[in-house]
């Protein structure tokens, strides 16, 4: 699918222009990250889980747009490892116990596989369309969570993972 077929699809289920704007920065960041990391992964599935993040934004803004959006891109028929990316985008992933407390259906919403983790990093480190540093991500996480809450730590690990396959030697 080209660009122009995902954002029709965008468009089509609802989305604002500032949620396109800002899931085609996601795109654009998640490709330039998996460029520099010397890892094996599947660029594809970054692309088009990059485009379908925020596919649930069409319908919502709460913390379930991620569930909603996996909804939507089931109907559509993506398959399950675009489903993961999109419902464990959230901050640095929801553990189970978060997402009791948050009315979420119980379960792991924690990035697994690297594809996940680059969407999920890449998002964090955007305001609307803008690019921001690590450092200014991790306050805004510390100044809505508290400095104690689980997905500091989360973020925190995600980041230096990332930072390791930038720097990993075959």
């Amino acid at each position: 699918m080209d660009d122009r077929e995902f954002i029709d699809i965008l468009k089509k289920s609802g989305c604002s222009q500032n949620v396109i704007n800002h899931i085609l920065a996601v795109k654009d960041l998640s490709l330039k990250i998996a460029d520099r990391v010397k890892i094996p992964l599947d660029r594809d599935l970054i692309r088009t889980g990059a485009f379908l993040h925020d596919i649930g934004r069409s319908r919502t803004h709460g913390i379930e747009h991620a569930l909603v959006g996996a909804e939507i891109a089931r109907k559509l028929g993506f398959d399950d490892r675009v489903i993961k990316i999109i419902e464990r985008h959230i901050g640095a992933g929801i553990s189970r116990e978060e997402a009791r407390e948050l009315g979420l259906p119980e379960k792991d919403y924690l990035p697994q596989s690297p594809e996940e983790k680059i969407v999920a990093y890449a998002d964090n480190l955007l305001n609307g369309d803008r690019v921001v540093s690590f450092e200014v991500s991790l306050e805004q996480f510390r100044q809505s969570l508290g400095n104690d809450h689980p997905a500091i730590e989360r973020y925190i690990a995600l980041h230096r993972e990332i930072q390791e396959w930038m720097n990993h030697e075959e």
